[in-house]
């Protein structure tokens, strides 16, 4: 197993230098390369990021984008699509940050990863003790806000229809505005 895991590692990183130009995760064992975000994946993200903003200003929070995540002894690395932390970040290596330390981790569903996003990510992010994992899906028309990791899945779960309130808990105490998020 030690050797299979040396040797994905390898594969990922020679992938990671040969798709600079790529999104490049490690997903359920497997290689994933997908092709950068469209212009409206961009724009959920950068409407997400603006209502975070304030706080992040006001608790010296971190945000990060295309970043990616150590996930424990799990095979997998992820780049979500946003992630907030507390500053300074713990950090695995020089280019991944311990998912266990995040404040939040979002992803902006694509029709390439919405199975990965919506079913896989999931698992793999409570496992690994993210607090917080937002799903926007515009293509659905949703968000879901999952919380409560545990090792075999998160316990609790807000499901709204976008353009409707979504609440971010403690530490954020915040509410999203979701109808910027519609397609």
């Amino acid at each position: 197993m030690h050797a299979d895991l040396n040797d994905l590692h390898e594969r990922y990183q020679k992938t990671c230098e040969l798709w600079s130009d790529r999104r490049v995760e490690i997903i359920d064992g497997r290689i994933v390369v997908r092709e950068l975000p469209t212009i409206k994946h961009s724009d959920v993200v950068y409407y997400l990021m603006m209502q975070l903003v304030p706080i992040l200003a006001e608790r010296s929070w971190k945000l990060y984008m295309e970043t990616s995540l150590f996930l424990s002894t799990q095979m997998d690395r992820y780049q979500p699509d946003l992630i907030v932390i507390p500053d300074p970040p713990r950090l695995w290596d020089s280019n991944h940050i311990h998912a266990d330390c995040t404040l939040l981790v979002t992803e902006v569903v694509s029709p390439s990863s919405e199975n990965d996003d919506h079913v896989v990510k999931p698992a793999r992010y409570s496992a690994a003790g993210v607090p917080l994992y937002l799903v926007i899906d515009p293509r659905q028309g949703q968000a879901r806000l999952l919380s409560h990791p545990s090792s075999v899945g998160y316990t609790h779960e807000t499901k709204v229809r976008l353009g409707e309130a979504l609440r971010l808990p403690k530490p954020f105490d915040l509410t999203l505005e979701t109808d910027v998020f519609q397609e």
